[in-house]
C-alpha cells in the first residue's frame, strides 16, 4: 500500500475510518521547549558543553521577539547606555551573537539576525532543530518528572515525541511547565508578600500587554493607502496620537501595546486584532489625514504578523527574585547571572491609558540572578528560563528584556550539561561544590556574573610568571585639538585607590573671567558606578584665554578600589580639550538624560515606592564620547599584566584588563613555567566595549569591530614555532584548541594595536 495515498498497490482502494499522523520518537540528553534568545542560547550552551539537545519552535525562524517576525531589538542591563550600568552587556553566547550581528548587520537588517541565529544552531551537530514544531502535550515518568513532550510540525504535518532526562521550558508563555503541573503565577502580587512597595496593597489580574511593530519605505513617488475596514477610525482615542510622526517605525512604537487586562495566553489572538487595528488606524492617519505631507512616497513595507508578547505565566523555583534583590542588589550565593534593565512596568489599558506608557525605575548598578530562580520547585527535572523564570510580578518587569533572559538560558544550558554527566536532578546543583563547579563553567565560557571572581585549579597560566612587552601608567591623553563646551556637566571615569587621589589637569578655553566647580566623586559600592558620594568640591578661579592648564588638587584619600568621576560642572563660558586617544576602562560620561529609558537625568520617584534617587552619568554613542585631554600625576598603575590572571574579564571597580603602552612597538605576554607543560588549548579575553549595547535590529552601530577589540595576534612557543594566529579577530573570547597538544615551557601573545590612538588590552590568558 502506498502510505501516502491510501491506495492499494494491486489496484483496490482500502477503506480507513480514521488515520494517525506519522510519529518520530527522539532522544537526547537535553529537551528546550522554545527558540526566542533564551532556547537557543541554552541549547547552544549545553550542546557546546557535551549533550545532545532537541530544541523546538513553533515558529519558522528562531528568535522569538528579536526575530524578523517581531523585531524588537535585542537589549538587556546596558538599556541603550541611558543607566549606570557600566560595561553591562551580557556575556558568553549571547555576547558571540551580538559582535558577530554589529561584524556583519551593522545596519541592524532583522533578516539577518534570523540568518545569523539559524547558522549558529546548525553548526552544533548536537543540537536536533524542530521549527514550526508546537508542544501540545506530554507524558510524565513520575508525579513530579517529565518522560517526554509532544509536538506537532505543521509543515511536514508530522508528530514528534521527543524524550530526556532534562527539560527546559523557554516557551514564553511556558506550555511545558503548564502541561506538567508546575507551580505557576499570573498577575500582580501586593506588596506585602515579598515587601515590595512598589506593589499595590492588594493581589490584582494584571498584566503588561502585547506590541506590533510595523516598517515604512520611501519608495520615490507618490503612493495610494486605503484602510482595511478593520483599521481604527478615530486617532484621537490613543492619547498619545499627536506624537505620531511619519518617518517613525519599528521599535519606536514599543507604546503601541494592549491586552494586559486579559488572559495574555488564552486571548492573545484577540489581543493581536486589536492591535492591528490600531496600526493600521496609526498608518492611514499618516497616509490620509492631511498632516503629514512628508508621508507622500513612503508605503507600508511590513507589520508584524504575531504579537511581541511581554507578559504571561510566571513559574515558581525554590526562590522568587523579587524588587528588593534588584533595587538593594543583594548578594546571592547561587549567582550565575544577572540583569541591570530598569523596573520597567507599563499601564494595563496600554495604548489607550492616558497615562505615561511606561514608568521605568532603574537600580544604581546590576544585579545578580540566582540559580534557584530557573528551575522549577515542583517539576523535578524542569528548568525554566526566559521570561517566565521564578520572580514576582514586579521583578519580571526587569528580568522579561530578551539579554537577560537570553544570560539565564546560558545558565540553565551549562547546568544541564552538568548534570546530565552525573545523572543529577537540577536542584542538586543548587549549593556547595556543584553550585560552585557550575559558576565556574560558566566563567570558563564567558558568562559574567557580578562579584564572582574565577578561580581555577586546572588554569596553567595561574603557575606561570607573567610578564609583558609594556604596562601602560597612565600620565597623559594628548590632546587632539576639539573642544567640548561644558553646556552640561561632565566627568572622567579614571581607575584609582586605594590611596590618595592623584593630581588630574585638565586644559580649557576660556572666553570670560568665570569660576569652575569641579567635583570628585565615587560610587557608594565599589563595582557600582554611580556617583552618588561626594569626596570633594574645588571652585577654581579662571581669567579668560585659551589653552589654560587647570590642576584638579583634590586632597582626597580613595579607601578601595573604585572608578573615580572627576566631574566639571555646567559653565558656558568653559570648553575641555579632549583626546583622539581611547583605552580599555576609562570613559567620559555626561549628566544628562536618554530618553529612552529615563525620564529625566536625576532619577527621583516618589518615596513610597521603595527606589533610589541618584543622578544618571552616562556616555555618548561613538564616534561622539571622546575622552578629556588630561594629565595624571602620579600616574595611575592599575593596567599590569598581573590583571590577567585576576579572574575578571570586563571592567568592574578596576579595568582588570593588561594595557601596554600607546607606543609600544611590539605588545606581547609571556607566560612561562619552570618546567615543560602540555597545553591542549588557550583562551583569550579581548574587549568588544562590553558598554556598547550592540542593538540587534532597527539601530545602526558606527563600527563593525569595537575600536578596543584586538584584530591581529599569534601565539608562539619558546622555540619561536607559530602555534596559532589570527588576523581578522572581532569576537570578546577566542578559544585555540592544539591537535597534538602543545609541550613548551614558555607561550608569547604577540599583539598588534587595533590603532594608533588605542593601545593593545587584553583581559585575560588561560591554558588547559
Amino acid at each position: 500500500m502506498d502510505d501516502f495515498t491510501g491506495i492499494c498497490l494491486d489496484g483496490g482502494m482500502k477503506e480507513s475510518v480514521r488515520r494517525v499522523l506519522r510519529r518520530e520518537t527522539l532522544e537526547a540528553d537535553f529537551v528546550v521547549v522554545g527558540g526566542g534568545l533564551a532556547g537557543v542560547c541554552c541549547a547552544l550552551t549545553a550542546a557546546r558543553a557535551g549533550i545532545r539537545v532537541i530544541l523546538i519552535q513553533d515558529r519558522p525562524v528562531l528568535g522569538g521577539n528579536a526575530s524578523s517576525e517581531v523585531r524588537l531589538w535585542a537589549l538587556g542591563a546596558t538599556s541603550h547606555m541611558g543607566n549606570n550600568n557600566r560595561w553591562a552587556r551580557e556575556g558568553g553566547v549571547i555576547d558571540e551573537i551580538l559582535v558577530e550581528n554589529t561584524f556583519r548587520n551593522p545596519e541592524g537588517n532583522p533578516l539577518l539576525f534570523d540568518v545569523l541565529l539559524l547558522e549558529k544552531v546548525s553548526e552544533e551537530p548536537k543540537i536536533t532543530l524542530l521549527l514550526n514544531t508546537a508542544v501540545y502535550d506530554l507524558e510524565k515518568s513520575e508525579a513530579d518528572a517529565i518522560r517526554s513532550v509532544r509536538a506537532f510540525c505543521s509543515q511536514n504535518s508530522t508528530e514528534y515525541v521527543c524524550a530526556a532526562p532534562l527539560f527546559c521550558d523557554a516557551s514564553g508563555d511556558g506550555i511545558a511547565g503548564f502541561l506538567a503541573g508546575a507551580a505557576f503565577r499570573m498577575g500582580c502580587e501586593a506588596c506585602a508578600e515579598f515587601g515590595e512597595e512598589f506593589a499595590g496593597a492588594e493581589p490584582t489580574a494584571e498584566l503588561l500587554g502585547h506590541t506590533i511593530y510595523f516598517y515604512s519605505k520611501d519608495v520615490g513617488r507618490p503612493v495610494k493607502f486605503v484602510a482595511p475596514s478593520f483599521a481604527l477610525k478615530d486617532i484621537t482615542l490613543i492619547p498619545r496620537w499627536r506624537e505620531i510622526r511619519a518617518r517613525d517605525h519599528g521599535c519606536a512604537f514599543w507604546w503601541l501595546e494592549w491586552g494586559g487586562k486579559f488572559d495574555t495566553v488564552h486571548d492573545s489572538e484577540k489581543i493581536k486584532w486589536e492591535l492591528w487595528k490600531v496600526a493600521y488606524g496609526f498608518w492611514n492617519h499618516v497616509k490620509n489625514s492631511g498632516q503629514f505631507p512628508e508621508a507622500e512616497t513612503l508605503t507600508l513595507e511590513w507589520i508584524g504578523a504575531i504579537p511581541g508578547k511581554r507578559e504571561s505565566r510566571r513559574f515558581e523555583g525554590d526562590m522568587m527574585l523579587s524588587q528588593r534583590d534588584i533595587v538593594e542588589q543583594r548578594v546571592h550565593s547561587d549567582a550565575v547571572s544577572f540583569g541591570g534593565w530598569a523596573i520597567d512596568l507599563h499601564p494595563v489599558d496600554g495604548v489607550y491609558s492616558d497615562k505615561p506608557s511606561c514608568v521605568q525605575w532603574h537600580s544604581k548598578g546590576v544585579y545578580q540572578i540566582p540559580y534557584r530562580c530557573l528551575y522549577s520547585r515542583n517539576i523535578a527535572n524542569l528548568f525554566l528560563t526566559g521570561r517566565a523564570i521564578s520572580s514576582s510580578h514586579i521583578a519580571m518587569g526587569s528580568t522579561r528584556v530578551m539579554l537577560t533572559c537570553a544570560h539565564n538560558g546560558q545558565a540553565v544550558g551549562m547546568a544541564a550539561a552538568l548534570c546530565s554527566k552525573d545523572k543529577l536532578r537540577p536542584r542538586d546543583l543548587a549549593c556547595g561544590p556543584r553550585l560552585e563547579e557550575l559558576q565556574r563553567e560558566l566563567l570558563r565560557v564567558g558568562q559574567y556574573i557580578p562579584h564572582v571572581r574565577l578561580a581555577d585549579p586546572e588554569d596553567l597560566a595561574c603557575r606561570a610568571r607573567v610578564t609583558a612587552s609594556s604596562e601602560l601608567r597612565l600620565a597623559e591623553l594628548e590632546p587632539n585639538g576639539e573642544t567640548l563646551l561644558l553646556t552640561q556637566p561632565w566627568a572622567m571615569m579614571l581607575p584609582v585607590g586605594p590611596g590618595p587621589m592623584p593630581l588630574v589637569t585638565v586644559t580649557a578655553d576660556v572666553t570670560a573671567a568665570t569660576s569652575l566647580r569641579a567635583e570628585l566623586r565615587v560610587s557608594g559600592r565599589a563595582d557600582n558606578h554611580t556617583p552618588d558620594v561626594t569626596l570633594k568640591t574645588l571652585d577654581v578661579e579662571l581669567s579668560a584665554g585659551n589653552c589654560q592648564s587647570i590642576p584638579l588638587k583634590f586632597d582626597a584619600a580613595i579607601e578601595r578600589p573604585c572608578y573615580a568621576f572627576v566631574c566639571l560642572m555646567t559653565n558656558d563660558n568653559i570648553a575641555i580639550q579632549l583626546s583622539e586617544q581611547r583605552l580599555t576602562g576609562v570613559l567620559s560620561v555626561t549628566h544628562h538624560a536618554n530618553k529612552a529609558v529615563a525620564k529625566s537625568a536625576t532619577q527621583a520617584p516618589p518615596k513610597s515606592i521603595g527606589i533610589d534617587s541618584f543622578e544618571f552619568w552616562t556616555p555618548q554613542r561613538r564616534p561622539g564620547g571622546k575622552n578629556f585631554a588630561i594629565r595624571v600625576e602620579p600616574p595611575i598603575d592599575l593596567f599590569g599584566a598581573a590583571n590577567l590572571m585576576n579572574g575578571f574579564a570586563r571592567p568592574t571597580a578596576q579595568p582588570n584588563a593588561w594595557v601596554a603602552e600607546f607606543a609600544d612597538p611590539a605588545p606581547a605576554v609571556t607566560l612561562k613555567w619552570s618546567t615543560h607543560q602540555t597545553i591542549n588549548r588557550i583562551e583569550l579575553s579581548f574587549d568588544s566595549d562590553f558598554d556598547h549595547p550592540m542593538e540587534s535590529v532597527q539601530m545602526g552601530h558606527p563600527e563593525r569591530v569595537m575600536p578596543f577589540c584586538v584584530r591581529r595576534f599569534r601565539v608562539v612557543d619558546s622555540a619561536g614555532k607559530v602555534l596559532a594566529a589570527r588576523d581578522d579577530n572581532h569576537q570578546s573570547h577566542q578559544t585555540l584548541r592544539f591537535d597534538p597538544p602543545a609541550v613548551t615551557d614558555c607561550l608569547t601573545v604577540q599583539i598588534s594595536s587595533p590603532m594608533s590612538s588605542v593601545p593593545v588590552a587584553l583581559f585575560a590568558v588561560r591554558c588547559y
